[in-house]
């Protein structure tokens, strides 16, 4: 029997529901398998989003501002609905349901998307005379319809991928763990390799063969991707869903506010507890209101039972848990300011590309393939750090790169000079555009000044993304990691927002369709100024983040504590 369950891992099952067998499941093999759903997802996301501003400019006829409104709050929607995704996965279908079912959504909406950009019928005719007609709210609408089923499907997905792929490997085993360190360093890596395709090659087939052709290959791959995580159904380990985290925080609160006028026992080893020790996380002395969800009363349990009622009594590690998804708050809340900058760079710096001499030699650079650069940065700076800064550092600190809070912190700084030198490019783009001409279609002017903010943007998210997905993976409870996961993703979704909250905010204080910051003409705005504002906010952010990041540090745990709690309580 120890020889059999010595080749077992303890909390993951096979696909037919016996103890998985570490010989012949997870590992490298089924986790590769997984990552092919996130290039491909990464490939149709991003190709419609790096290029959809001009779409919705040069075919749809729209103004600017609401083009780039249009294109941040669909990115927004789609990183907000990994929530709704992560709730699905840990309370009905788990994590490998979730991704198949959505992915097959994203198809469906691809698909839908590249039937639109094809008929004649769903745009409106080219401009005639100076003269463009507006697309028409069907024409809108059909369009709005397939990015929303496109969103739906990346939420649902996304939610459920990275924690999908760890799932093949045991925390508990060495080897193993180790190779799940390796996954988590090239995930990213992953995701850059299909946005450098999407920005590339489907940006060109927009832009010189066809749109409906990009988003259709788009469709074609998730469905080959589809296939090939299917027929790993057979080597995948699953872990059993332990319910939805988002109930068991609401569990924690309503309890606790139903005993707010409780007094606190003298002893806390008088609060609730019914786990074991290896699954016991300790009491701490933080958010101490929510410790009276765990005080035991009268009428707590069920009649003529020994169990608690969940919603009236829960024990000590569950009132931690919330505690530790609580201490992500402040760094969740001062990282999305990032996310908004990153935004310009897949709208309004690509509006800016399109008026910008693009022409090496005898090829035209599509515009949208400028956030090729952005990508670049990334990948550059992933390899620099993995080659050049960890083993530094390892040797001068001893420790394996930065922390999760200092990469965090280097991608702020990093983006905010971005966003200084995106105002420096616009300043100078602006002064062109005015010497020659705001009705001028080419500036004399080359698209190649973007340079700085995309490499700088980007060498931040390299930063800021493996940061934060480190620090709210390794911070969360371990039956939170699908929630963290998306807790994480909705700072994407929130920055988003926040662009498109600014530059409504901005176009209406400033001006209408001309003159102000953001006229419907890009030559006619003040363009660096809206990004001057980016760049306060990102130095303010940044020091709150700072501030933030001290009270970050993972509290004191474990029984040696309880003594000061009881001192502190009594």
């Amino acid at each position: 029997m120890e020889g059999k369950t010595s080749w077992t891992v303890a909390d993951a099952v096979d696909y037919k529901g016996f103890p998985a067998d570490r010989t012949n499941t997870g590992g490298w093999v089924s986790a590769a398998l997984v990552l092919g759903i996130e290039i491909c997802e990464r490939l149709s996301t991003m190709c419609i989003a790096v290029n959809l501003v001009t779409y919705l400019c040069g075919t749809m006829h729209l103004p600017s501002a609401e083009s780039a409104n249009i294109v941040t709050d669909f990115m927004g929607t789609s990183f907000l609905l990994c929530l709704l995704g992560g709730f699905l996965a840990d309370s009905f279908l788990g994590r490998f349901r979730t991704i198949a079912i959505f992915s097959s959504i994203q198809i469906l909406g691809t698909g839908i998307l590249s039937v639109s950009t094809r008929l004649p019928a769903l745009r409106p005719p080219p401009c005639a005379g100076g003269v463009c007609q507006r697309a028409t709210g069907l024409q809108m609408g059909i369009l709005y319809l397939s990015l929303y089923i496109i969103a739906l499907g990346t939420g649902g997905l996304k939610s459920s991928v990275s924690g999908f792929g760890t799932d093949q490997f045991d925390d508990k085993d060495e080897k193993e763990k180790a190779q799940m360190a390796y996954f988590f360093n090239r995930f990213f890596f992953f995701i850059s390799t299909g946005t450098l395709l999407a920005v590339t090659v489907l940006v060109y087939v927009q832009d010189e063969v066809s749109r409906s052709w990009a988003y259709g290959i788009c469709s074609i791959s998730m469905f080959v991707a589809i296939l090939v995580f299917l027929s790993g159904t057979r080597r995948y380990r699953y872990k059993r869903s332990s319910g939805s985290p988002i109930v068991q925080i609401l569990q924690v609160l309503v309890a606790a506010m139903k005993k707010r006028k409780l007094p606190f026992p003298s002893n806390v080893n008088a609060l609730y507890e019914d786990r074991s020790s290896p699954s016991r996380i300790h009491h701490t002395n933080q958010f101490c209101c929510l410790d009276k969800a765990a005080i035991m009363d009268q009428g707590d349990y069920i009649q003529g039972s020994a169990t608690p009622k969940p919603w009236q009594l829960c024990s000590v590690t569950q009132v931690e848990e919330v505690k530790m998804m609580a201490r992500l708050l402040p760094v969740w809340a001062t990282t999305i300011i990032f996310w908004t900058t990153y935004a310009q760079m897949i709208t309004f710096s690509v509006e800016q590309a399109s008026t910008m001499e693009r022409w090496i030699g005898g090829f035209l650079i599509p515009a949208g393939s400028l956030t090729v650069f952005f990508v670049g940065a990334i990948l550059i700076t992933l390899a620099f750090y993995d080659r050049v800064i960890m083993p530094f550092w390892k040797k001068w600190k001893g420790k394996d790169g930065f922390s999760n809070l200092q990469r965090i912190g280097l991608g702020l700084v990093l983006s905010t000079v971005g966003m200084a030198a995106a105002a420096l490019a616009e300043v100078k783009r602006l002064s062109v555009a005015r010497s020659v001409g705001s009705d001028t279609a080419t500036l004399p002017i080359s698209v190649f000044n973007l340079i700085p903010q995309f490499f700088l943007v980007g060498a931040g998210e390299a930063f800021i993304y493996t940061g934060q997905l480190d620090f709210f993976i390794t911070r969360s409870p371990k039956g939170m990691k699908t929630m963290s996961t998306g807790l994480f993703l909705s700072t994407l979704s929130l920055g988003f927002f926040v662009s498109s909250f600014l530059v409504s905010v901005v176009k209406n204080v400033t001006g209408g369709s001309s003159g102000g910051w953001l006229a419907d003409n890009i030559n006619d705005s003040r363009l660096d100024r809206f990004y001057w504002m980016l760049t306060v906010l990102c130095v303010i952010n940044l020091a709150a983040f700072l501030v933030c990041s001290f009270g970050s540090r993972s509290p004191p745990t474990g029984q040696e504590e309880d003594s000061e709690v009881q001192m502190e309580k009594v």
